[in-house]
């Protein structure tokens, strides 16, 4: 067989590469196998050395990832990644770099061992999910038993002042008994968290699932950015020193390995659950975090991590099982490794006890005084008031046979759904506002305070996900945002400005430039903490600019126009200002703004085609704004029927009704929504599209992201959730552990026997970028695991037994061979397994981190290290500071 020349890829008649860069044949047998490898992935007879791959070959980075996966089943050649390919856009240097990244003498060359899958036996899993249920109709039932005691006692009031007295008696007792029952259960249960593992859907698993889900389901979760939220984790078994200031609603479930030193910060959206699962065990493992700790938003603590007294790690970062942040030191990126950026931006000033424990009192005084009456007897005020609605509503007026109880039912579900979404859109575009006149941009104030009351409220009220979900996807996005306080300068509509998901700190400090697409998942950053103060500032993203998936974008952020913000990237916050490139990973670096493919519809986003198109958008989304708000309001009429229809014959049956009324919405909701969605789908699977945002099937395809799916999360870590994927389309296999993994496109997504998700993750089978939507099929082999908060793209293969790092993006196209380990971003095939034995990978050392570096002292006292762990030292130079090639 003649052999392929690797010399010449022609662009067009009468030129080519070769005459273009002169003398380009290979240097060396890497050069050609390289060549060879590409020029058959592209399908071309030759190409050139020296010809840049995306520029000259006007390839994509589909096309490159199937480049990486062949070069990688060539036991002859280095392996390549598509950070790689980004660096060295040629083959000759990447040659040259593949050749220079290749292990050193002396490092071992031994394959890490294969982890071995623990697979739970059919009868354990059924057993684990039948338990589970019994466990929720028991809590159900004593819930209905306590509510009935008290509505009864509550209801005998004889007038408004004496109905007040007794919802508060009984609502205050009734809010102590939510709040300690979970504490005292936790610690009846489990006792105190030590590092251990153990199988999933066992009675271990059973007794760490309960505990979790009271835990998380606790009032006392409302109290996040609250010095009461860190007492409750005190009473859970933290060790917390003074002054910490936590803003992650992601409450560790294993809060007696979690160790925070004094004035340490926690920005939102951050992950430190100090457990994971992983190949079908749960692995509980410590977080320890010294003296002034900042932790940035989206950031990830896997078990058994560490930082030292004054350290910081960025957004957008990760600390690996095993990774420590010395003291002192700012580390970002995933793995985190070290930089040079101050994360902290902002000055400290006084803020003492005395003003801590003055705000907790007042929150105290204010939930028992306010919102736990009108929760409790909000109703019974209502009725007693307005006596014809007593009539109406009381008992007697009917069962499911009369008329008069649906005709009660509609008017009451629609008076109450609509008027929400009326006055809902009155009150955040007005209190909001008048709210922020007393807050000033820039300058600092006091934790704890009027102000920061002020800025919470803010937050609060102007993200409301109904809105956004209603609004987002559509060319209607834009007035609720404006009317929110964006300023969105002059807007180029395009129909799918910003996504269903964006969140800020505060609207009044955030500009978007013209022509800028956001994709979902953008979190706004433009409040600055420290663990005494806080300030708000202008968060500006440049025109013509595309925004990817779940980003968070910091005020000071050092991008202008025309950038590509790749899924998941760290945007850069020192340097130059970005223009007119594309930047991905987490640090980020450069790539190319966009490729030939996705300039294939232009022509469709200017000119009188896009005036009509974008008018049928219009059309089509107003439609299906329409179409969900009766969908959702049919949902709310069912359960309104069902609770008048409880309350007619309350007095026969009492608690009994309350927790079957419990029971039918847990199981009511996933299959209304589960048929609607197959519905809109018309009970068919999607195929994989290439297609512009302004073709009709688009339109079809962003109407199924509207059908609500939040409902998901109360069955993570069930065997419930895998049905509801099942019903839902997703090629699911068997013994699944799902512990709050997303998967966007069902249909797309398969899902092997005993695969391990954890919490955060997400298989996303689409893409956005810019005008131009791709999907295609993502698919996990058996004994797959997915990390905390990792990210799998479309298009991507996960063999069997492979395993992907907490916090790591796998980008669109990869092929993972069975059993490798993975992480980083974007993922890169890493020599040793991010995933390690709990106990055998802790780092958090005097020795290693320095005089500073003992956990944080609790009531005087250091936090002890098991003596396992402080004999197991590693020096500073025996791990990398990111994922090594093999």
């Amino acid at each position: 067989m003649e052999e392929k020349s690797v010399e010449v890829l022609m662009h067009g008649p009468g030129e080519s590469e070769l005459e273009k860069h002169g003398n380009t044949g290979p240097k060396s047998g890497i050069e050609r196998d390289l060549a060879e490898v590409l020029a058959d992935v592209i399908s071309v007879e030759r190409v050139s050395v020296e010809s840049h791959f995306f520029d000259d070959l006007g390839a994509n980075s589909l096309v490159m990832a199937q480049f990486c996966a062949r070069v990688r089943k060539r036991a002859d050649l280095p392996s390549a990644s598509m950070k790689d390919i980004y660096r060295y856009p040629t083959i000759r240097s990447l040659a040259a770099g593949l050749a220079e990244a290749e292990p050193v003498p002396g490092e071992s060359s031994v394959p890490v061992p294969a982890t071995v899958v623990t697979k739970a036996g059919t009868a354990r899993y059924i057993l684990c999910g039948t338990l589970q249920f019994l466990f929720f109709a028991g809590y159900s039932y004593l819930a209905g038993l306590v509510t009935d005691r008290g509505y009864s006692w509550v209801s005998a009031g004889t007038d408004a002042i004496h109905i007040y007295l007794r919802s508060l008696i009984f609502g205050g007792i009734g809010f102590v008994a939510l709040c300690t029952f979970p504490i005292l259960a936790k610690w009846l249960l489990i006792g105190r968290w030590k590092p251990r593992e153990f199988p999933i859907w066992g009675l271990t698993y059973l007794r760490f699932w309960i505990v979790k889900v009271m835990i998380h389901a606790n009032p006392m979760i409302f109290f996040v950015g609250n010095p009461l939220y860190v007492l409750y984790l005190r009473a859970l078994g933290a060790r917390i020193g003074k002054g910490v200031t936590i803003l992650s609603h992601n409450v560790p479930a294993c809060p007696d390995l979690l160790t925070i030193g004094a004035g340490a910060v926690i920005r939102k959206d951050s992950f430190f659950p100090c457990y994971r699962a992983h190949a079908g065990r749960i692995q509980t493992g410590r977080v320890t975090l010294g003296r002034d700790v900042l932790i940035g938003e989206k950031t990830v603590l896997d078990i058994d991590t560490s930082m030292g007294d004054g350290a910081q790690l960025g957004h957008t970062s990760t600390l690996y099982s095993g990774q420590a942040i010395p003291a002192g030191l700012r580390w970002h990126g995933s793995p985190a490794q070290p930089t040079e950026h101050d994360y902290l931006r902002i000055e400290p000033v006084k803020c003492g006890t005395l003003r801590r424990a003055g705000f907790g009192f007042l929150t105290i005084l204010q939930v028992f005084f306010l919102y736990v009456p009108l929760t409790v007897g909000g109703a019974y005020l209502l009725l007693d008031l307005i006596p014809a609605l007593h009539s109406r509503l009381g008992p007697g007026s009917g069962g499911f046979t009369s008329s008069s109880l649906y005709i009660d039912a509609l008017a009451l579900s629609f008076v109450l759904f609509f008027g929400f979404v009326v006055l809902g859109l009155a009150v955040l575009c007005t209190v909001p506002r008048l709210l922020n006149l007393f807050i000033q941009p820039d300058k600092v104030y006091p934790l704890y305070g009027f102000h920061y009351s002020t800025h919470r409220a803010i937050a609060r009220m102007t993200n409301l996900k109904f809105f956004k979900w209603l609004f987002g996807d559509s060319s209607y996005v834009v007035p609720y945002l404006r009317g929110l306080g964006y300023d969105l300068s002059k807007v180029e509509q395009t129909g799918s400005n910003f996504g269903t998901e964006v969140q800020h700190e505060t609207p009044y400090l955030v500009s978007v430039g013209s022509g800028t697409m956001v994709a979902d998942g953008l979190s706004i950053v433009n409040a600055d903490y420290s663990s005494t103060s806080f300030r708000v500032s202008r968060a500006s993203i440049g025109p013509r600019n595309f925004i990817g998936n779940n980003i968070a974008y910091p005020s000071g952020a050092r991008t202008g126009e025309n950038c590509l913000l790749a899924t998941k990237v760290m945007i850069p916050l020192d340097g130059e200002v970005r223009e007119g490139v594309g930047l991905l990973g987490s640090p980020c670096f450069e790539i190319p703004r966009s490729v030939e493919r996705d300039s294939r519809f232009d022509h469709l986003r200017n000119g009188e085609e896009f005036r009509r198109s974008l008018a049928a958008k219009n059309r089509y989304n107003l439609s299906s704004m329409g179409l969900f708000l009766i969908l959702r309001w049919i949902y709310f009429f069912v359960l309104t029927v069902v609770a008048l229809a409880d309350v007619d014959v309350y007095d026969s049956y009492g608690h009994v009704l309350i927790a079957a009324f419990l029971v039918f919405s847990l199981a009511f909701t996933p299959v209304y929504f589960v048929l609607v969605e197959r519905c809109i789908a018309g009970f068919r699977g999607l195929r994989p599209q290439l297609c512009s945002i302004y073709e009709p099937y688009f339109w079809w395809h962003e109407r199924l992201w509207k059908v609500p799916d939040h409902y998901l999360n109360v069955f993570n870590g069930t065997p419930f959730k895998n049905v509801i994927w099942r019903m839902l389309g997703v090629r699911i296999g068997s013994r699944v552990f799902d512990d709050g993994c997303y998967l966007t496109e069902r249909t797309l997504t398969t899902i092997g026997n005993d695969c391990t998700l954890n919490a955060g993750s997400k298989i996303q089978c689409h893409s956005q970028e810019d005008g131009t939507f791709k999907s295609d099929r993502s698919t996990l082999g058996d004994g797959c695991t997915l990390g905390v908060g990792a990210h799998v793209h479309y298009g991507v293969t996960m063999g069997d037994g492979a395993e992907l790092a907490s916090d790591s993006f796998l980008m669109k196209g990869e092929e993972v061979p069975e059993s490798a380990r993975w992480g980083g971003n974007p993922a890169v095939e890493t020599r040793d397994a991010p995933y390690q034995p709990a106990a055998l990978a802790y780092e958090a050392q005097r020795g290693r981190l320095g005089r500073h570096a003992q956990p944080a002292e609790q009531d005087g006292r250091p936090a002890e290290l098991p003596s396992k762990q402080r004999r197991l030292r590693r020096r500073p130079d025996q791990r990398p500071a990111e994922p090594e090639r093999p």
